[in-house]
């Protein structure tokens, strides 16, 4: 490998074009020689048209997974590895020894960080032991008593994407949904606007900036519309939420409401980028460009607010027609 070449490899890519297109342009804007690596169950992700190279792998539950993530970066010779869904980076945290050994960096926090976050009982004790404000989450002694006012919230624990996320209006519904969503629990409804945050870290935790983009719409639990918004009571409880977590690196990304009477509540946290961060790049805060800076041993010595406010994001569908699947498709047996 080439000194100044960085060859990134991005996990579970599916349709994060729009983030591996702004990391290619980085390479290319700071001269930087190297290669977009994907990889994922798909041979037709749409991600694998516009990387360099891409790997069929196993699902991230399978024992090989680990063993074919290895083995692409010693071919591909691998400086960065950024998994892009949350059920691989609990695995990714427990194992970065073997990551260590071969000279790959993990864009990845901490196990006790993917720990709290992967489970919502456990982000909610989080919030509570550091008394940072989030919905009330009922007991199952409050649920017999019937100690709670509608509308509530109905989640799995272990969710992601906002996948099975219920609006409960009245007492029928919450008979027939607590039964049907597995492993649910059962939150106050917050009224108010819904914002989702990211925030860059070096590997000493130190902030770089954040970002809050107000949701206006959203599909598949995926922002389709959103603005960047310069609230500074946004930004300083989410840096003091944050500044709290153990092992943050990277991009974190914090969702929160701001309430009709203006406090912040909390509701997830998210270290991976989400789906939203073409945005923030997009306004001026060049996340692909201070990973590669925070990998090349630079630390953050000062914030950086000067992206862009009022910035909106409109997405919208597009699509890739292909006869054959054209682009270099490997898969891996080890």
């Amino acid at each position: 490998m080439k000194e100044n070449e960085i060859n990134i490899l991005f996990t579970s890519s599916g349709k994060r074009v729009s983030l591996i297109k702004k990391f290619r342009e980085t390479l290319f804007e700071q001269k930087l020689t190297g290669k977009i690596i994907t990889a994922d169950i798909k041979s037709n992700a749409p991600s694998a048209f516009f990387s360099d190279k891409h790997y069929l792998v196993s699902r991230v539950t399978e024992k090989n997974y680990l063993n074919e993530l290895i083995s692409i970066c010693q071919l591909e010779k691998i400086k960065i590895i950024i998994p892009l869904i949350d059920t691989e980076l609990e695995l990714l945290s427990n194992n970065r020894d073997l990551f260590d050994n071969i000279g790959v960096d993990l864009l990845v926090s901490s196990c006790k960080l993917n720990e709290i976050a992967s489970n919502k009982t456990k982000t909610y004790n989080f919030f509570i032991e550091n008394n940072i404000s989030t919905p009330k989450v009922y007991s199952a002694r409050e649920m017999n008593r019937k100690e709670y006012n509608f509308p509530l919230i109905i989640k799995p624990i272990n969710g992601s994407s906002s996948e099975g996320v219920v609006k409960i209006k009245n007492q029928k519904e919450l008979e027939f949904f607590i039964d049907y969503i597995p492993n649910a629990m059962v939150q106050e409804f917050v009224n108010g606007e819904e914002y989702t945050v990211d925030v860059m870290l070096d590997l000493k935790g130190n902030i770089k900036t954040i970002v809050p983009r107000q949701r206006l719409e959203t599909r598949s639990g995926e922002v389709s519309k959103g603005v960047t918004k310069k609230d500074f009571h946004i930004i300083r409880e989410v840096e003091n939420v944050v500044k709290k977590l153990p092992g943050a690196i990277g991009c974190i990304t914090i969702q929160c409401f701001k309430k009709v009477d203006g406090e912040i509540t909390f509701i997830e946290i998210n270290p991976r980028f989400g789906g939203g961060i073409p945005l923030s790049i997009e306004a001026g805060a060049n996340f692909p460009l201070w990973i590669i800076e925070m990998y090349s041993g630079n630390s953050f010595k000062e914030h950086d607010f000067s992206w862009k406010e009022n910035l909106t994001m409109l997405r919208f569908d597009e699509a890739i027609f292909t006869e054959s699947i054209s682009y270099e498709d490997k898969s891996i047996s080890v």
